[in-house]
């Protein structure tokens, strides 16, 4: 089946065979690597992508079920090549280490301020508490995202 959707601010079509998921079709079929494959069962948010306004885990959810749809992911979060403050806060704090759980950390925090105009520590550490880091880079992570 064909799939036709809204990616990074421009319209792509993507085939995909039953049962793939956004995950998948992200890497595979589209060439996009920045999600990362870790759990592929929505508990690490490696995987996190923001789908029709939503953050979801693109592990968890069908290809086929994007028609129509909008999805933005980590690649698709700066701006005329200049990264997001998001990705610049991390850089800056040295809240990158091995950088698997970077795109998603960076997705989830890009929907908070989306969300939340000055979100609180707590706030910050409630949104990531479904980031997984295996460095223990969250005390980087969190001084970034509190200095935005």
């Amino acid at each position: 089946m064909i799939v036709m959707f809204e990616l990074n601010g421009k319209s792509v079509s993507a085939r995909v065979v039953h049962p793939t998921s956004l995950l998948a079709m992200l890497r595979d079929e589209l060439r996009l690597p920045g999600s990362k494959n870790a759990c592929e069962e929505g508990e690490c948010g490696s995987c996190s992508v923001i789908l029709d306004g939503d953050l979801v885990c693109s592990c968890l959810v069908m290809a086929a079920d994007v028609e129509r749809s909008v999805v933005t992911t980590v690649e698709g979060v700066g701006d005329d090549g200049k990264l997001h403050p998001v990705q610049q806060a991390m850089l800056d704090s040295g809240g990158v280490q091995c950088g698997f759980c970077t795109p998603g950390i960076v997705m989830t925090a890009v929907d908070l301020f989306d969300r939340v105009e000055s979100p609180s520590p707590d706030d910050i550490r409630e949104a990531l508490a479904g980031n997984i880091c295996r460095c223990t880079g969250y005390g980087a992570i969190l001084r970034g995202l509190e200095a935005l």
